[in-house]
């Protein structure tokens, strides 16, 4: 019970790391199922990134446990939040004590093509790309400003992609995401 990450230890100037998503994981699909059929795309659609867009929205969905078990033998994590149904504004809020908020910056990644053409393509505004998908972001760690980059050197000796995407700071009310 002691080593619970429940989001407690969560202060304001924490880093705020974002794992890779592989796609869109499992979230969005009703959604996605209106942008084909409205953008009259097939499977055999090609993105700008040279992936076609059938193996785009098939990619299986990574499965981070691996790798967060190795990072908790030698960091301590603060939160912890996988980003699914809700995306990135709603799901880390969750693990954020009151008084303080996610301040991410969205260019700190690369997008993924996908949720370009899923935006373009349903003429999704980006409230609801947000509120919805993952964005290229399937997991959030919150960590110590100093173990942040030893962080992310042992996510990519480990072959997961991963950015310092945002801070925690203090903010009045509710816990919250603010994209900077």
């Amino acid at each position: 019970r002691s080593k619970i990450i429940d989001g407690t230890s969560i202060r304001a100037g924490q880093t705020i790391i974002g794992l890779a998503s592989s796609g869109p994981h499992s979230n969005g699909y009703s959604l996605i199922r209106q942008c084909l059929a409205v953008s009259g795309a097939s499977g055999e659609t090609i993105l700008p990134d040279g992936q076609r867009l059938i193996d785009a929205l098939l990619k299986p969905t990574f499965i981070y446990v691996n790798p967060l078990l190795r990072l908790l033998k030698h960091y301590t994590i603060h939160g912890m939040a996988h980003i699914t149904g809700g995306g990135v504004v709603e799901n880390i809020p969750r693990v954020i004590p009151d008084d303080l908020c996610a301040r991410i910056n969205p260019k700190s990644w690369p997008r993924p093509a996908v949720f370009d053409w899923i935006q373009e393509a349903g003429q999704i505004d980006h409230t609801e790309m947000w509120r919805t998908f993952n964005c290229g972001i399937g997991m959030v760690l919150i960590v110590d400003k100093a173990e942040g980059d030893n962080v992310l050197a042992d996510l990519r000796n480990l072959k997961v992609n991963a950015w310092t995407i945002g801070t925690i700071a203090p903010c009045e009310g509710p816990a919250t995401v603010e994209l900077v």
